[in-house]
């Protein structure tokens, strides 16, 4: 029973990234193109995605303030978490001034084998003035 839930689970999450991903096809915001360009170059990635989650929090409508980057890259052998995510960091130093949250899931190719290709949803915003 919790194998159906979770493929399902699974199944709605990719769901979900394949129709952002044509939605934002169509119209990438400046910042979040940036970011996609910026690491696609520094770290050939086998798997990039970057999920602008201002939606989620208290900010206006269109903001490039909140984002989510799932990375996988053999750049990253061999390297603790602390230093794949400054890696990032240090690529995108320019965006950051205007970022005011960013989370790094940064694995290996074979990390992201292990763990089912799965990324984890982020929690409900629990700051801001819309509390």
């Amino acid at each position: 029973m919790y194998t159906k839930i979770l493929n399902l689970r699974q199944s709605n999450i990719f769901m979900k990234i394949i129709l952002r991903k044509m939605s934002n096809e169509i119209q990438l915001k400046p910042t979040e193109s940036l970011i996609w360009e910026k690491l696609k170059k520094s770290f050939q990635p086998t798997f990039i995605d970057v999920i602008n989650e201002s939606y989620m929090h208290n900010v206006p409508k269109g903001s490039e303030t909140h984002f989510k980057i799932v990375i996988v890259s053999d750049r990253f052998n061999a390297k603790p978490l602390i230093t794949r995510h400054r890696m990032v960091h240090d690529v995108l130093e320019a965006e950051l001034q205007n970022i005011h949250a960013l989370s790094i899931v940064a694995k290996t190719p074979e990390q992201w084998e292990n763990s089912n290709q799965t990324i984890t949803s982020s929690p409900a915003c629990r700051g801001g003035f819309g509390k």
